[in-house]
């Protein structure tokens, strides 16, 4: 069969056709175990009964109507997200890449409102993922994502990963903001040290600095935190989310302090479709789930459990697995053998996990997995690293 998509994707020969909390039947009738979550978007798992009653609900009433209107779901979305994190205002878009363009305008534009236009230049950290448009793939720095593309966009300096003196170094008289990932997702699921997040903090206060962090893979719960900068004791002056805030419906949001946003005026940005009522009224439902008493309790709880057996699997199979890494739900397999035939493995295994940078495999299960979920996930590893364990093995010599 010929397909019309535009191929910008290496597509697995596999399409589902309903899931099941963390389970997903493909349409052969196959179950798959689901611990890619849609690349970290599926936070309650597939066809969550207080996801499926909003959209269906709200679906029933009004859809879409502009920004040039109040729209109560949103305004009710951001006052929680604000309650629950150091923000006071927020800007709500479609995906995380519009977030981070929201961020990066947002830094720059708080300088120029304060007397300062020429502080534009933002720092950011080698193997970071920030999204796919040219501004946020220059923030990124990735050769790979920016070849054939043109002038780089310019006003990205990028340093070694969680190297303080290159970042004090790289502070200068046009320096707007510095921007991280509190664990890089796509670059290998690289935890940063608490303490090095608390340096940037003291380096932004220092020098006027805009600290933004990129929570698009991190937020919602995956750390076992409603937000990953949460463990480290400080917070940023603006901060991007997408992926899990819609538990798979297409939101993303960027969020400022009153002080760091004051530049964001009327007309200074926009969104056609950004805080729709349906978007955000299923927003809201997932806060209602994971906002609710003992449910991240429950999914740090698993996360250890995980991590603790993902690490028996590791000292069974060294010709396998070199490290586990990661926090709560968003864990990472670093290789021995290709990531490729790791993901492959546990396919054939079914289960779904996802390849990211410096050979690693990630794990990005829903939060709502129990233990059971667990076994049965490492079972099916221990099964692809048995198989991949042999298959590593140099032939035996014939006898002579």
């Amino acid at each position: 069969m010929v397909s019309h998509l535009l191929p910008t994707y290496s597509r697995a020969d596999l399409a589902f056709e309903r899931g099941e909390g963390p389970w997903l039947i493909a349409n052969n009738g196959e179950r798959y175990l689901d611990f890619g979550s849609g690349v970290a978007v599926n936070v309650l798992g597939h066809a969550h009964p207080a996801l499926v009653e909003a959209l269906t609900d709200q679906a029933q009433k009004v859809w879409h109507v502009s920004n040039l209107f109040r729209i109560p779901e949103a305004e009710r979305l951001a006052e929680r997200l604000c309650a629950a994190s150091f923000a006071d205002l927020v800007f709500f878009c479609n995906s995380g890449a519009e977030a981070m363009e929201c961020a990066i305008k947002t830094a720059r534009k708080y300088h120029a409102a304060s007397g300062h236009p020429e502080r534009v230049d933002i720092i950011t950290y080698e193997g970071a993922f920030h999204g796919r448009t040219l501004a946020t793939l220059a923030a990124g720095g990735q050769k790979k994502y920016l070849e054939g593309f043109g002038p780089v966009a310019g006003g990205f300096i990028q340093v070694p990963f969680a190297d303080l003196e290159a970042t004090k170094k790289a502070i200068g008289p046009t320096t707007a903001a510095i921007l991280i990932e509190p664990i890089q997702g796509e670059g290998g699921v690289r935890v940063v040290p608490p303490q090095f997040l608390r340096e940037l903090r003291k380096l932004c206060d220092d020098h006027g600095l805009m600290l933004v962090f990129d929570e698009v893979q991190t937020g919602i719960g995956r750390t076992g935190d409603l937000f990953g900068y949460m463990r480290s004791g400080i917070a940023p002056d603006i901060m991007a989310l997408a992926k899990a805030l819609g538990g798979g419906f297409p939101i993303g949001a960027c969020l400022t302090t009153a002080e760091a946003g004051k530049g964001m005026t009327a007309g200074t940005h926009g969104s056609t479709f950004g805080g729709n009522p349906l978007a955000t009224r299923v927003g809201n439902a997932v806060l209602d789930v994971v906002l609710a008493p003992g449910f991240l309790d429950n999914t740090r709880k698993v996360s250890l459990l995980l991590k603790q057996r993902l690490a028996e699997l590791k000292d069974r199979y060294p010709s396998v697995i070199a490290e586990i890494r990661g926090e709560g739900l968003l864990l990472g397999i670093c290789c021995v053998v290709p990531n490729g035939d790791m993901v492959a493995a546990l396919r054939n295994e079914k289960m779904l996990a996802i390849a990211a940078g410096d050979n690693v495999v990630r794990l990005l299960p829903p939060l709502i997995i129990d233990e059971a979920a667990v076994a049965e996930s490492i079972s099916i590893i221990d099964r692809a690293c048995a198989k991949l364990s042999q298959a590593a093995k140099p032939a035996t010599p014939a006898a002579v």
